[in-house]
C-alpha cells in the first residue's frame, strides 16, 4: 500500500486515499502475513488497487464476504464459527442496503457454508436474534473484524500454500472492486441468489 501511494502521488502512506479503506486494510494483512520469499508475488497487484475508492458500503460488505468465503471452508472450527457469523453479518447487511428480504443467500456464501454445515447451523443459532448492525458500525467493526478472522483463519490453515490462498483472495477482492467500480451509478449490485434450507 505504501507503493500504492508512491505511484498514485500521494504521501507516503500504508492507507492511501486512492484505495478503499477495506481493500487497503486486507492488502495489508495479506503482505503481512506473507512469508518473505513469496511478497514479490504481491507487487503486480499494486498499480490495481490504485483508484478503486468508493463510499458505497456495499463494497465493504462485498470484500468480507469474500474474505470470509474464501476462509470459512479450510479454517479452524473455531475460526469457522466466527466466519460463519460473519456471512450472516454480510448477508443482513446486503438484505438492508439492497431491500432483499432477511435471510436471502447469495451463490458465493451458499458455496461456502455448504462445506461446513455445522459451523453453518452454530452462526444460525448464535445470531438468529441479534439485530442488523447499523451501516457506521459494520463498516468500522463488523467488515475489518471479519477481514481479519478471515487471514488469520487461511494463514493458520493446515493447508499446503496459505500464500497463495491469501494472494488469490486478494486478487479477488480486486476483481469484485474493479467490478462495482464500473457499474453505472446507482445499479445494482449483481448477484446470484440461491434457496438453502
Amino acid at each position: 500500500m505504501e507503493m500504492a501511494s508512491f505511484l498514485a502521488g500521494e504521501r507516503w502512506s500504508d492507507r492511501p486515499a486512492c484505495t478503499h479503506r477495506l481493500l487497503s486494510t486486507l492488502a495489508r494483512l495479506v503482505n503481512d502475513n506473507t512469508p518473505d520469499d513469496d511478497r514479490q508475488l504481491l507487487a503486480p497487484l499494486i498499480p490495481s488497487v490504485i483508484g478503486l475508492q468508493s463510499e458505497d458500503p456495499g463494497w465493504d460488505a462485498v470484500i468480507a464476504r469474500g474474505a470470509a468465503a474464501s476462509a470459512l471452508p479450510i479454517a479452524a472450527e473455531s475460526r469457522q464459527r466466527a466466519l460463519a457469523v460473519g456471512l450472516i453479518t454480510c448477508g443482513r447487511m446486503f438484505d438492508q442496503l439492497d431491500g432483499r428480504p432477511r435471510g436471502t443467500i447469495d451463490q458465493q456464501t451458499a458455496g461456502a457454508i455448504a462445506r461446513v454445515p455445522l459451523a453453518w447451523a452454530w452462526a444460525q443459532r448464535f445470531a438468529g436474534g441479534q439485530e442488523t448492525a447499523s451501516v457506521k458500525a459494520f463498516r468500522q467493526h463488523a467488515a475489518p473484524r471479519i477481514v481479519l478472522t478471515a487471514v488469520a483463519g487461511i494463514t493458520e490453515a493446515c493447508i499446503s500454500d496459505p500464500a497463495a490462498r491469501l494472494r488469490a483472495l486478494l486478487q479477488g477482492a480486486i476483481d469484485d472492486c474493479t467490478a462495482l467500480a464500473s457499474r453505472p451509478s446507482g445499479s445494482a449490485r449483481p448477484q446470484v441468489l440461491v434457496a438453502v434450507d
